[in-house]
């Protein structure tokens, strides 16, 4: 089935400069061009799109309003403002309100990619629920004590963009967010951004306040529902996940850009249950309980009682937001990492292996990981020797960890 793609724009000879561009095209998508928002909704009202891309900057309904409203009615379309609007206020708007930014001119192998990336994962799990609402998710929440130093620290005088950075590090949803909108090319970054230290020095705190004090792009995480689970847990396990990984991926070889992807990916890992725990959060704790008294995963409890994993959901959403592939993948298979077409060492390996020692030192949570290590796919990649020597790495930092507490 060929993807519907609806393209908004005020000026004709936009329109019809995309015609000509994406021609060759048209037996992979469906395409139809319309010059305002108010035609692109009553065309979304005969026939729902699955992917939306408009111009920020147009007459009667901008960019902004029209993704406000589409997200309210269809919200399983996918977002993509393409525009050569400059302005950081205006274009701050849609931080909430679209998946991805594009600059004017694009061209078509960008477009092409960045279309089948947002929808890559869509057949990871065939559930028109999940994938609505991980649509209209535009902000992850953030634990409210770290948002508060962040906040007195870029109101502070001497303001410090290292200790900016190691925040920001400390919060999934925070890391997340920011890293969808360094790596868009409003920024015109002309590199993509692997870790949120190079974002928050990129940006720099001129750029970086605004977003975190108007922007509403960090809400505060509301805990109703999710006693049995501690939020703070989840951000400590993915703290220690993501530097585990970094070490392992240190430890293999000496490639700089692939341990700090497995830092980053790390830190990601679980960004599908921070989704869940706020949006889910009667139906989640009635899956962790379901894993607790059948004594089986919470991987698996996920699929049973929801239709998707976390893994899958993190995954849809980290893909939709344009993060890049490693990360993504590193999310969608850190619980099966056979199933995926990565055959090599790559981030996800450094996750998986891991997530898998870090539950291992946690196992006194009351949390069922039942996980084991893939042993099979280590063999396969040669490496499976190593994991004594990551066994004992993670129980220094552990042991560390709890000297210090």
């Amino acid at each position: 089935m060929k993807t519907r793609i609806l393209f908004v724009d005020d000026q004709s000879n936009v329109l019809s400069g995309l015609r000509r561009m994406l021609r060759s095209l048209r037996n992979e998508w469906q395409m139809e061009f319309v010059e305002s928002g108010k035609e692109a909704l009553a065309r979304m009202a005969e026939s729902p799109f699955d992917v939306v891309i408009s111009d920020m900057r147009m007459p009667g309904m901008d960019g902004d309003q029209l993704f406000i409203e589409i997200k309210n009615r269809y919200p399983g379309t996918v977002r993509i403002i393409l525009s050569g609007q400059a302005d950081h206020s205006n274009v701050l708007r849609t931080v909430t309100s679209a998946h991805q930014y594009l600059s004017k001119p694009c061209d078509t192998e960008t477009l092409k990619a960045t279309i089948a990336r947002a929808c890559s994962l869509r057949d990871m799990h065939n559930n028109e629920l999940f994938m609505c609402l991980v649509s209209q998710v535009s902000t992850l929440p953030r634990l409210p004590h770290v948002y508060t130093q962040l906040l007195e620290e870029l109101q502070s005088e001497d303001a410090s963009l290292q200790k900016v950075a190691m925040l920001v590090s400390q919060d999934v949803g925070m890391t997340a967010k920011l890293m969808q909108m360094v790596n868009s090319s409003f920024f015109g970054i002309p590199r993509h951004i692997e870790s949120p230290s190079q974002a928050v020095a990129l940006l720099g705190l001129n750029i970086l306040k605004p977003l975190v004090l108007s922007a509403g792009i960090f809400p505060q995480f509301s805990t109703d529902g999710v006693q049995e689970y501690s939020v703070v847990s989840l951000m400590e396990h993915s703290l220690a996940v993501s530097h585990l990984a970094q070490q392992i991926a240190k430890s293999h070889c000496d490639d700089y850009k692939l341990a700090e992807d497995a830092l980053l990916a790390g830190l990601l890992h679980d960004v599908g249950q921070l989704l869940l725990l706020e949006n889910l959060p009667e139906q989640y704790s009635e899956t962790m309980a379901f894993a607790q008294e059948n004594s089986i995963s919470l991987y698996d409890a996920e699929i049973e009682c929801l239709g998707a994993s976390h893994s899958s959901v993190g995954a849809y959403l980290l893909s939709l937001w344009g993060i890049a592939d490693p990360i993504v993948e590193a999310v969608a298979y850190h619980h099966q990492p056979t199933d995926c077409p990565v055959k090599e060492f790559a981030p996800l390996t450094a996750v998986h292996i891991a997530n898998v020692l870090a539950n291992e030192a946690n196992e006194s949570s009351g949390v069922p990981y039942c996980l084991d290590t893939d042993i099979e796919n280590l063999e396969h990649l040669g490496i499976a020797n190593q994991l004594p020597e990551w066994r004992n790495m993670a129980d220094n930092y552990f042991l560390a960890k709890a000297e210090l507490a």
